[in-house]
C-alpha cells in the first residue's frame, strides 16, 4: 500500500510504498477513502523539515536544551548522530481520515467490516486506529464531509472550555479551518460572533456563516471593532485559532475581554504575557489540547478504557460523534470549506499546495478508485540496490525497528557482515525507513515472516518488552538463533517456557544461539576493569550509579503490562554487568525503594538494589530516577585490592592506587554495542556458544524478576 511520509531533515514529501499495517488487539483496519490535509498543522512539518538545521533549532528551544545536556555526558559526536537519526525518522502525516472497515481485532465491539468510519488515521490507503479514536459516519453525511470532523472536533473542544451561553459575544482570531468550524458552532450555540483574519476569502465565509468580522489586511482595528461589537463592555470570551509566532494575538484578546474575561487557545501563537492585561481584568487562560479529554492519555488510546459518561461527558470519541451529528442535521456546514481537491496519486502535488498557497483551508485526498488494488499485502519486497556485500552463512531478520534498533543495532550486524533479509514494524513505516537504507531484502508488519521463513536463521527481537519472551520462544522452536535486546523475560513463567524451548532447540544439529543484548560488559574500559580485577582474589565491593533521569508515570516502560517497569527493563543492565565483573553466580538479592510520597508517581524506578555473590563478594546498584543531569549518568566503582576503579559515563576510566595503571579515557562513548554484535556473530559462525552463557542469561533475568517483585510488594 501507499503512505504520504514527511522526512523531516530533508523536507521531501513523498508517497512511499509500504506493507499494510498489522492488527493489534482493540484495532479497527480501515481502508481509506478520503483523507482531509490538516493546512496549519501539516504546512508547520513541511516548512520546518525545509528549514535549516539553525532555523530548526531556533523553532525548538526546548529541545536545544535536551542537545546541550546529552553532549556533556555522552560526547559531542554521539549527541551529533543521535539528533541526525531523529531528524531522519519518516513523519506519518495526516490525522483526519475516512473509510471502510476491513477488520476488527479482539476486543472491538462498536465496528464491523463494511462500517464507514472516521478516524485519527494517517494519510495512507490503509490504517490500523484505536477504538476509542473511530466513529461511525451517519448515512446522512458524505465522506468528503466526513473529513473534517477530526479539525471539528478540535474546534469543539475549545468551545467547550470557554463554555459559552446564549447571547454572548465572542471573538475567533484566525479563520482558517479549524476557525470557521468554531464560528458555526458558536452561532449554533446562539452566540454573536466576530472574526478576526488578514484573508479576504475567510472573513466571506465567515460572514456566510453568520460573523461579523475584521479585515486586517484592510487596516481596521480589532480593538475598536470588539469594543463596538461589545457594547463598550468587553468581550465574555476569546478563542485563538490562529498559527502566528506574534505575542499580538493573546495581547489583543486579554485587551479585548470584560471583566473576568475568558481566553482559551487553539492554535499556536507567541505566549510572552503581559501580567496586567489579565491581572487587571481577572481573566482567565487556557490552552486546548486537541480532540478533547483522552488525547494522549495511552490507557483511553490504546487500551480501550473508556471514561464513564457520568463524570466525562465529553471525550475525544463523544465529540467526534457530536459533530458528525451536527453534521447529519445541517447544522454543521463544512461543503464551502472544501477548497482543492486531488487524487492520492497526486499528493505530492497537493502539498506544494501548502507552501504555494495560503488561501486554502480543506485540502482533500480522494483515494477512491477503479482500478483492484491489493492492499492486504503485509510483507513488501525492496528495490535491489546496491547492497551490502556479504559472503556470510548468517541471515537475518528484525522484529522492531524503532530508536534503538535502526540507530545501533542494525548497524553493527551490517558491519559484522551479516546478510540483512527482513525488518518487521508495526505500522510498516519505520521499517521501510530503515529498510532501505540499511539494504534489507523485505520489509514487512508481520513477525512471522522472519520467524518461519526458512532463508532466516537468525532472529533479532527489538519490541516493546512484553512480546520479548514469545518471540525468543518461538524463535528458538523454529530452531533459529535468537539475539533480543533486553530483557529476555518479564515474569518467571516467560523464563520457564523459553527454558524449555532452549532445552528441547539444543538437542538439534545444529543447536541455536541464545544471546541477550547486554553490551556493557563487551565495552572496552569495562574489559580492562575486567583483566584487573582477575589479579585480584580476595572478594570485592562495587558501587553502581545509574543516574537514570525520570521517564513519566504514564510511559509504556512504567506499564506493569508492557513494559514491566524500569528495573526489568534497564537495571538488568547492571545486575548482568556486576555479575560479569565478579565472575561468580549470585546468590542473593535485596531491594529496597523510595516509601510512598503523594508528590512521587513513581518509587519503585528509585531504588536500591545489593546483590551477594558465591565468592563473597558484593555490591550495591542504585537506580535513581531523581537525580540531576549535570551529574554523570552512569558510574561504576570497584574496591578491591586496596584499590579503586572508577569508569564515568564509559569515557573516563580511572585506577586508585592500582598497580600500573592510572587511566583509560575515550574520545568519544562506547557502551560496548558494536562489540558485542561482533562477539555474537563470531560465535554463531564458529559454531561455538553464546559469548554469555545460557545458564547467566537465565540466572540475571531471574535475578532481576526477584528485584521487582521486591519492589513492587513495598511499594
Amino acid at each position: 500500500m501507499r503512505q504520504i511520509l514527511q522526512n523531516l531533515s530533508s523536507g521531501e514529501t513523498r508517497l512511499a510504498t509500504v506493507p499494510a499495517p498489522s492488527l493489534a488487539s482493540g484495532e479497527v483496519l480501515i481502508r481509506t477513502q478520503c483523507s482531509l490535509i490538516s493546512i496549519g498543522t501539516e504546512r508547520m512539518m513541511v516548512e520546518f523539515g525545509k528549514a535549516n538545521f539553525i532555523d530548526k533549532a531556533r523553532q525548538q528551544p526546548e529541545k536545544v536544551k535536551m542537545v546541550l545536556e546529552k553532549v556533556g555526558t555522552d560526547g559531542l559526536a554521539a549527541t551529533y548522530e543521535a539528533v541526525k537519526s531523529k531528524l531522519d525518522q519518516p513523519m506519518p502525516l495526516g490525522y483526519s481520515n475516512v473509510g471502510v472497515v476491513l477488520q476488527c481485532g479482539s476486543g472491538v465491539k462498536g465496528f464491523k467490516p463494511g462500517d464507514r468510519v472516521v478516524s485519527n488515521g494517517n494519510h495512507a490507503e490503509v490504517v490500523a486506529v484505536p477504538e476509542n479514536l473511530v466513529a461511525a459516519i451517519p448515512d446522512d453525511v458524505s465522506d468528503e464531509s466526513a473529513t473534517f470532523t477530526v479539525l471539528s472536533a478540535i474546534a469543539l473542544q475549545g468551545l467547550r472550555l470557554v463554555a459559552p451561553t446564549l447571547g454572548e459575544r465572542i471573538v475567533v482570531i484566525g479563520l482558517g479551518v479549524i476557525g470557521l468550524l468554531t464560528v458555526q458552532l458558536l452561532r449554533a450555540q446562539g452566540c454573536r460572533v466576530l472574526g478576526i483574519e488578514f484573508d479576504e476569502s475567510k472573513l466571506a465565509l465567515a460572514r456566510q456563516f453568520g460573523a461579523e468580522t475584521v479585515s486586517l489586511a484592510a487596516g481596521e482595528d480589532p480593538l475598536a471593532k470588539a469594543y463596538s461589537f461589545s457594547g463598550g463592555e468587553g468581550v465574555d470570551a476569546v478563542i485563538i485559532t490562529a498559527s502566528t509566532k506574534s505575542d499580538e494575538p493573546v495581547s489583543n484578546a486579554a485587551r479585548m475581554c470584560r471583566q473576568r474575561g475568558r481566553i482559551v487557545l487553539v492554535g499556536v501563537v507567541g505566549l510572552s504575557l503581559n501580567r496586567s492585561e489579565f491581572y487587571e481584568k481577572e481573566l482567565t487562560f487556557q490552552v486546548s489540547c486537541s480532540y478533547g479529554p483522552g488525547r494522549y492519555d495511552p490507557r483511553y488510546e490504546g487500551k480501550g478504557m473508556d471514561y464513564p459518561i457520568g463524570f466525562v461527558r465529553w471525550t475525544e470519541n463523544r465529540n467526534f460523534q457530536a459533530v458528525l451529528e451536527m453534521m447529519a442535521e445541517q447544522r454543521l456546514d463544512v461543503a464551502p470549506l472544501l477548497t482543492h481537491q486531488y487524487a492520492f496519486d497526486q499528493a505530492v502535488e497537493a502539498y506544494g499546495l501548502l507552501t504555494s498557497d495560503k488561501n486554502a483551508i480543506g485540502v482533500l485526498l480522494d483515494y477512491r478508485t477503479d482500478e483492484p488494488v491489493d492492499l492486504s499485502m503485509q510483507t513488501v519486497s525492496l528495490p535491489v540496490k546496491s547492497k551490502h556485500a556479504s559472503l556470510s552463512q548468517i541471515v537475518c531478520g528484525f522484529i522492531g525497528a524503532g530508536n534503538y534498533a535502526s540507530r545501533t543495532l542494525i548497524p553493527a550486524f551490517k558491519s559484522a557482515g551479516v546478510t540483512l533479509d527482513t525488518v518487521v514494524s508495526k505500522g510498516g513505516v519505520s521499517a521501510t525507513h530503515h529498510g532501505e537504507k540499511n539494504g534489507f531484502n523485505r520489509v514487512s508488519t508481520d513477525a512471522d515472516e522472519v520467524i518461519s521463513a526458512e532463508s532466516i536463521n537468525l532472529v533479532c527481537v527489538v519490541t516493546r518488552h512484553n512480546s520479548h519472551a514469545g518471540y525468543v520462544q518461538q524463535a528458538l522452536e523454529a530452531g533459529k538463533h535468537v539475539f533480543v535486546e533486553k530483557p529476555l523475560a518479564m515474569t518467571h513463567q516467560q523464563l520457564a517456557d523459553i527454558d524449555k524451548a532452549y532445552q528441547a532447540s539444543q538437542s538439534k544439529a545444529a543447536a541455536p544461539v541464545l544471546m541477550v543484548g547486554f553490551n556493557r560488559r563487551f565495552a572496552p574500559q569495562v574489559q580492562k576493569m575486567k583483566s584487573l580485577m582477575n589479579s585480584v582474589s580476595t572478594p570485592k565491593s562495587l558501587i553502581m550509579t545509574m543516574n537514570a533521569g525520570a521517564i513519566e508515570a504514564d510511559s509504556w516502560v512504567q506499564d506493569e503490562e508492557v513494559g514491566g517497569g524500569r528495573i526489568i527493563g534497564e537495571a538488568c543492565h547492571y545486575i548482568d554487568l556486576m555479575r560479569f565483573l565478579v565472575g561468580a553466580p549470585i546468590t542473593k538479592v535485596h531491594a529496597v525503594c523510595m516509601g510512598s510520597h503523594p508528590g512521587v508517581d513513581v518509587t519503585t524506578d528509585k531504588c536500591s538494589i545489593t546483590l551477594s555473590f558465591e565468592d563473597g563478594s558484593f555490591g550495591t546498584i542504585h537506580y535513581l530516577a531523581n537525580g540531576g543531569k549535570v551529574f554523570p549518568k552512569e558510574r561504576i566503582e570497584v574496591f578491591a585490592g586496596n584499590a579503586v576503579l572508577q569508569l564515568d559515563n564509559f569515557r573516563k576510566l580511572q585506577g586508585f592506587g592500582w598497580p600500573g595503571f592510572k587511566k583509560m579515557n575515550l574520545l568519544r562513548q562506547d557502551k560496548g554495542q558494536a562489540s558485542c554484535v561482533q562477539t555474537f556473530v563470531a560465535a554463531m559462525t564458529g559454531g561455538s556458544a553464546s559469548p554469555i552463557a545460557y545458564e547467566e542469561l537465565m540466572e540475571v533475568a531471574r535475578i532481576s524478576i526477584e528485584a521487582h517483585e521486591q519492589l513492587v510488594s513495598v511499594d
